[in-house]
Formats: structure tokens, sequence, C-alpha cells
């Protein structure tokens, strides 16, 4: 089944496929045994070009956006081949830096049980790969392995991989986690009614993968259903995300495709679907992201790209972390593309991205210190943001004098009202990730 506008958690859901969950209070949930489709979806151009330059997302030399099949670094093979929950755990004591464990293309691995009654987590040592073979050919007539599904339904797994040390990989595996859906009543009760982040955590999120190490590299994975986030940057830097599919990430308040928290990271040629924010981070001085290439699909519960603000960790600063970099992106959605919600210590850079929005006010909102210039918006016939205009961009401070983007005007005052407004309100209702 492929997962496109129709293809996903959705998709199965109107179909009358996915197995019924436990109520709220239970502690396991029991979505379908196979994960999706293993080449991403057809989504089409992705990328302009004017005047010798490129708008938008573009393949690179590793072949399609999002990995799976056509894709250029597929490992095949390891120091130590697993097909079961035991070899593999056995396998990652054992691995020292270099080792790569291969998990078979075939395998199901269910990780549900061990992970509620002996707390699991899968720890891979300093410097080794864990690996598996999405998008390999099997040989004419035999199709494309899916790669090997890493599972758990405990509501509670958090986190089922853990980096052990500094330069992890982990490749060409589906990791599937227990809870694809928004839970918008959880949070309206949490909020909107009062009850406060205490009784918002009653509720148990979960993590696909977190570290607090340097220099992680996840590329050619699918990574779905993981309430908190399906990547967890917690610590370090130098973090590469790459040629991914992260999808229905979106508990709302949490949900992300990748969070990052006193962390850097590159983030390129990736797919992003139904999560809340398919990027957001802390904004804690220090960190920042570079994110290029990469396609959001059409669905979002909130803007796609993030970063937090001091006001949104109650730290008395209005910082909006070190550095931030969005460029040849192509958004095909979301309410808003982008929120910067407080002013970055150096400075953010938007530029060369395919907005499927009317103009800079209705894609990005900034506090300040961001300069947004050469963008594409609308998606039939696209226009092009004006250069060299000295003036304050639609919905911005002034930042540099040299600001490119359009003037000011009365429906842009309009716009720039709302956006503080929608970040008021997330503020005052709550955001349970700060």
């Amino acid at each position: 089944m492929g997962v496109g506008q129709g293809g996903g958690w959705s998709g199965l859901l109107v179909l009358g496929l996915l197995t019924a969950c436990h109520p709220p209070s239970a502690r396991i949930c029991s979505p379908p045994s196979q994960m999706y489709d293993p080449a991403p979806p057809r989504v089409g151009r992705t990328w302009l070009a004017r005047g010798g330059r490129i708008y938008g997302a573009r393949p690179g030399t590793l072949g399609p956006i999002g990995g799976g099949k056509g894709h250029r670094k597929i490992v095949t093979r390891g120091n130590k081949r697993v097909k079961t929950l035991d070899g593999l755990i056995a396998a990652l004591k054992l691995a020292t830096p270099g080792t790569v464990v291969f998990v078979d293309g075939r395998a199901r691995i269910d990780c549900t049980v061990r992970v509620l009654a002996d707390g699991l987590v899968l720890e891979i040592p300093a410097g080794v790969t864990l690996a598996s073979d999405r998008g390999r050919s099997r040989g004419e007539g035999r199709g494309t392995s899916a790669g090997a599904l890493i599972f758990s339904d405990t509501r509670a797994t958090r986190p089922l991989i853990r980096a052990g040390g500094p330069g992890v990989r982990v490749t060409g595996l589906r990791l599937r986690g227990p809870d694809p859906k928004p839970r918008t009543d959880h949070h309206r009760r949490s909020f909107a009614e009062g009850r406060g982040h205490r009784y918002y955590y009653r509720y148990p999120v979960s993590v696909g993968i977190r570290t607090l190490h340097s220099r992680l590299l996840v590329d050619n994975c699918e990574v779905a259903g993981w309430s908190h986030a399906a990547i967890h940057l917690k610590a370090g830097q130098g973090h590469h995300i790459h040629h991914s599919y992260l999808h229905h990430n979106q508990l709302r308040g949490l949900g992300y495709g990748v969070g990052l928290d006193r962390a850097t990271a590159l983030i390129e040629h990736n797919l992003f679907h139904y999560n809340r924010h398919s990027i957001a981070g802390t904004g804690r001085p220090g960190s920042g992201y570079e994110a290029r290439h990469n396609v959001e699909l059409g669905r979002s519960v909130s803007h796609c790209f993030d970063l937090h603000g001091g006001a949104d960790r109650r730290d008395s600063t209005n910082v909006a972390g070190t550095w931030l970099k969005i460029h040849h992106n192509t958004f095909r959605a979301c309410p808003r593309a982008i929120a910067i919600r407080g002013v970055p210590q150096r400075q953010a850079r938007v530029h060369h991205n395919w907005f499927s929005h009317r103009g800079p006010a209705g894609a990005i909102y900034s506090e300040g210190n961001t300069r947004v210039y050469d963008n594409a918006y609308g998606v039939t016939r696209p226009r092009f943001s004006v250069t060299g205009v000295g003036r304050s961009i639609t919905g911005f401070p002034r930042t540099d004098g040299g600001v490119v983007g359009h003037a000011v005007g009365p429906s842009a005052r309009a716009d720039r009202t709302i956006a503080r407004m929608v970040l008021r309100v997330i503020r005052s209702v709550g955001d349970p990730s700060r």
C-alpha cells in the first residue's frame, strides 16, 4: 500500500485494517503488524529552476529523497547477522567500534513485552552500526526489501534505541512506535481545561531513537508512530539525519520527526508527513540545525519546522538557538511552514525554499534576527521573492537593513498580528515540550 495523501495510518483506518487499541489507560496498543510500503510515496516534482537557481528540494548523489529503492548506500551485510530479538541483544552487547550488526531484511522483531516487563532499551555502543537493507533489490521478479521491522507496542517506550556513545549509525531499518495519533482530546483536557502538565504526562509517550552523544547518523530509515519524537537529539554535536521517511509522529504538544535539545544537526533529503513538527528545537544557546532538501508531503498538525524561544523554556531570555539554516526545502502543507519563536543569537537564514503558501507572511514567523530571501511561493503559478529590498519583510522586524522580501502592507500587518496571536495562544495553552 503506497503512502501518499490517502495512505499511511489514516488510509489504514479508512480501510478498517487498524487493530483496535486498548483504552487510553492501557500500556499497550496494537497497531497493524506490518509497516508501510518500503518505497517512499510518489512525490512528483519537488524543485523549480529559475535563472540558474534551484528552489525546493532536489535529490542528490545518494538517490531519491526519503531513501528506499534507489538509495546508493544500502548496507547488505555485517560482521554479525541476526533475525531475532535475543540475537540482536547479544550481538549489540559484544559489538565494538567498527562492528556492523545486520538485521535480516525479512525480520520482524517485536520488543513489546521486553520493554514493558524489563524496561528493554536497545543500546548501540560507540562506533557501531545497526543496519538492514531497506530498498535493496531482491533480484528480478522478487521485489524490493522493506528492511527489517523493529517495533514496540508499549506506549512508554522511551526510547527503543539509544546511542551508547559517539559515532553510532542506524541505517536501512523500519522502526514502528506504539502511537501514531494526535490525541487532540487529551491535549484539550490537559491545557484548555486547566489540568496542566502533570495530567498531560499521565499518558505515556514514546521515542524511537535517542542520543546524548555526538555524531549520530540515521539514514535510509522509516520511523513512524512515536508520540514524543521519532529521533531525539538530546545532546551532542554534528548529528546527520538523511534520506529517511519520518511520519505519523504527531501527539499534540510533542510529536516530532526530529527533536533537538542541546544539539546541532544537519537534516537533509528526508520525507516528512503527519508530524506535529517535523523538526523542532528547544532553542537552547549553543544549539542549531541546518535543514535542506527535505519535502513536507501535505499533512501536519502544526507548523512544520520549529525553533523555540526563551518564553517557551521560561528562562527569562528570548534566545531561539545560536544559529539556524533552512534552505532548499519543499513545503506542500502546514498551517505555517516555519516558526522561529524567539531571536537566534547569530542569525536565521531562510532561502531557496518552495512554499505552497502565497507569500512569506503565511509561510514564516520569526521574532527577529532572521533573513528571508529568494524563495518561491505558490504551487500552480509560483511567485519568487523580490531581492535587494532594504525594507522589513512581511511579519518580521527589521534585521540588518538589507532584508530580502516583500514590503509590509495592510494585509501583511494583519497576517503578522494573527501570527503573534497564534504564538500567544500556543504559549498560554501549554506546550509540554518546554
